[in-house]
């Protein structure tokens, strides 16, 4: 289990209690798409979910809590693409980050963390591992690219996937707009021309 599966609601043991965890998790989603982060509140999520508000309380502490186990739980579920060339993993994933913000659930969602971990110190330590963590596995896409020869082998992996995500994310949480495909596409372009011209080598020169 990665660190993004890791969050203040705890482990995910089956039976029951994933139920009860889905339920809680589906509330808040739903809860953001209804009002936003600003009206989201503990009482509202209980009500929605048919879950009792202490176990709420004892299993997430508060709201900041819910919304990073939900990010960390939905940003699992991105596939991560095998095509074959990396500027068609590019593709595949660009377009598949943008169908998943494309809910403007997901863009609140987004947001939601951000200001969260903003106030929060558990909430920044959750958003920066979940993030690592996606950094960490859409990496192998680049690494497979430099032994195919496709990439200067100087080039940092990490990096790479960093640059795809920028530009959703200066739209969600700067401009404030919705994400289209045109984003995606040309996110990939942008970052497939910037590698193959090695802007993303490792700054020590490995």
């Amino acid at each position: 289990m990665t660190t993004a599966q890791q969050s203040p609601g705890g482990s995910r043991p089956g039976g029951r209690t994933a139920r009860t965890r889905q339920a809680v998790l589906d509330a808040v989603f739903e809860e953001l798409g209804q009002g936003g982060f600003a009206a989201l509140s503990m009482e509202g999520i209980a009500q929605r979910s048919g879950v009792h508000l202490a176990t709420l309380y004892r299993r997430w502490r508060c709201v900041e809590g819910l919304v990073c186990e939900l990010l960390a739980d939905l940003s699992a579920g991105v596939p991560l693409p095998d095509t074959g060339t990396l500027p068609g993993d590019l593709r595949v994933l660009a377009r598949s980050v943008a169908g998943l913000y494309a809910d403007e659930r997901m863009r609140s969602l987004i947001a939601a963390v951000v200001s969260a971990a903003a106030r929060d110190p558990q909430a920044a330590t959750v958003l920066r591992d979940v993030f690592d963590d996606r950094l960490k596995l859409a990496a192998d896409l680049v690494r497979r690219a430099v032994e195919r020869g496709e990439l200067p082998a100087e080039t940092d992996p990490e990096a790479v996937m960093a640059a795809l995500g920028a530009p959703f994310y200066y739209r969600i949480l700067i401009a404030r707009r919705p994400v289209d495909p045109a984003l995606a596409e040309s996110a990939a372009t942008a970052v497939w021309a910037a590698a193959r011209a090695g802007a993303y080598a490792h700054a020590d020169g490995r």
